[in-house]
């Protein structure tokens, strides 16, 4: 009997409990810095060596950080359903806990590309420098999305979603887009779970169950909501 298919889009608040900070703090800056300054387009044009100084401590700062109780539940529920997180979180996080089906909206904090050619793209777990080329004598940059830029990976998560029997959100806010829209993909007929500390506007999902926990608190019921059933 084949296995149900489990989508998860996850956001940064299942990754602040391992001590990455939330793209929208209460101050509205990120790790000290406003967005426009180290997440778009003009911000590389500007200033590129900033950017590059940004992301070089942020891949630090993931590296220093570990796996927490809900990277791990989710991971843990590949043994019943046919698992597929969409994420967009930078970090590794469900790699490493042990997911193996992972789409990565907005990119990868430990991979870099040229910032001529999306396709050039390379591992990168030190710095990235000005000066560092791609094979294309291009500038390296983060293969990150930056606001303002497209979202290639939404075309293969929307298919995702379209064909989840279950779908749960864990640890967003619903507005960044286009991540946010996935949710109009999920099937009305489907169960969907939100899991977040403050559940956001929602009335217009059907079958939902909100769990208004910390992303670890709430991804433990979730488990035993599901497998128990």
């Amino acid at each position: 009997m084949s296995k149900k298919k489990l989508v998860v889009l996850t956001g940064a608040g299942i990754s602040a409990e391992s001590g990455l900070k939330t793209f929208r703090d209460s101050d509205g800056l990120w790790e000290g810095f406003n967005v426009e300054d180290v997440a778009t387009p003009h911000a590389w044009r500007k200033n590129p060596k900033l950017v590059l100084d940004f992301y070089n401590y942020r891949r630090k700062n993931v590296a220093d950080a570990k796996p927490n109780a809900a990277h791990f539940g989710l991971a843990e529920l590949e043994k019943k359903f046919d698992v597929t997180i969409i994420t967009q979180n930078i970090d590794d996080l469900h790699e490493r806990a042990g997911s193996s089906n992972i789409i990565h909206l907005h990119g990868e904090i430990f991979k870099m590309r040229s910032e001529k050619n999306v396709g050039l793209i390379y591992e990168i777990f030190g710095d990235i420098n000005i000066g560092d080329k791609a094979e294309d004598g291009a500038q390296l940059r983060p293969h990150i999305v930056w606001f303002e830029e497209p979202v290639p990976k939404i075309e293969e998560a929307v298919p995702v979603v379209t064909d989840a029997d279950i779908f749960v959100v864990v640890g967003t806010s619903l507005v960044v887009y286009p991540a946010a829209g996935l949710v109009n993909y999920a099937s009305q007929k489907v169960p969907k779970y939100i899991i977040d500390k403050r559940i956001p506007y929602t009335s217009a999902i059907n079958n939902l169950i909100t769990i208004e926990k910390p992303a670890t608190e709430g991804v433990s019921e979730l488990k035993e909501l599901l497998l128990n059933k």
